[in-house]
């Protein structure tokens, strides 16, 4: 068995399928996997791969024409799950994919459809909640400024959405799980950019303590909230606790 290994990046993921069709081992003797590698197999061969933009573009093209756009979004959000299987599932998709075309997507039951549809779901859902439960704070050089730890990676998934509705606003969402934020200058395209823990230790510290904003979401919660009405239960199926610790009204 050969295991070609990659970072947790989209481009690296991309870049390690190319290479591992192109090894022509065939593919019941190849499987992919993420980086860092806990527990290594006996009697296997690992191949680190390197993200390479050409190889990188040729899959995407390949994903486009011969399976469809749809297809290349769903893997595109699988990519960014926190499954440590998800390349080889992506992988096994795009065996059945370059074979039935566009049909694919409605395979369901095929493993590797079922497997990667979960994927994409998640990841989808995911984003969908964090748009809605994402809040922002002001520093106090008026920059607004988001933290969340999210399982998945969805930075990419919320900047459109925020930088559709704040176009004029220089804010950041930092993903704390994987210190890494999106940065939006006003007037201008938002981009991806590492985070160092200094880094983030000065911009928490750097919060507005009298941020009208933060009074605006706790006197909210409070107006619309009827005591005799309370249903804990309820509010975490609809609001789990994990989402809520960096939401100001639950602080």
């Amino acid at each position: 068995m050969v295991i070609f290994t990659c970072q947790d990046t989209f481009e690296s993921m991309m870049t390690c399928i190319y290479d591992a069709w192109s090894a022509r081992l065939g593919h019941n003797n190849i499987k992919l996997q993420i980086e860092p590698i806990w527990s290594p197999e006996l009697f296997c061969d690992y191949r680190h791969v390197d993200p390479d933009e050409e190889k990188v573009q040729k899959v995407i093209r390949s994903v486009r024409q011969k399976i469809s756009e749809n297809s290349y979004h769903d893997i595109y959000r699988a990519a960014m799950s926190d499954h440590p299987d998800k390349l080889d599932i992506i992988y096994r998709y795009m065996i059945l994919g370059f074979v039935c075309g566009e049909k694919t997507p409605r395979m369901f039951g095929n493993p590797a459809v079922s497997a990667l549809f979960e994927l994409d779901r998640k990841v989808a859902n995911e984003a969908h909640l964090f748009r809605e439960f994402v809040r922002f704070s002001r520093l106090k050089n008026q920059v607004l400024l988001s933290i969340i730890e999210p399982k998945c990676n969805v930075l990419t998934l919320l900047a459109p959405n925020f930088e559709d509705r704040m176009p004029s606003e220089h804010w950041m969402i930092v993903d704390k799980t994987r210190m890494l934020s999106v940065v939006h200058p006003a007037d201008s395209d938002y981009f991806l950019t590492p985070v160092t823990h200094e880094e983030l230790s000065y911009m928490e510290a750097s919060k507005d303590r009298f941020d009208p904003y933060v009074g605006l979401w706790k006197s909210f919660f409070q107006t619309i909230g009827i005591e005799q009405r309370k249903n804990p239960r309820c509010q975490r199926n609809m609001l789990p606790i994990w989402y809520r610790k960096h939401m100001p009204e639950f602080q």
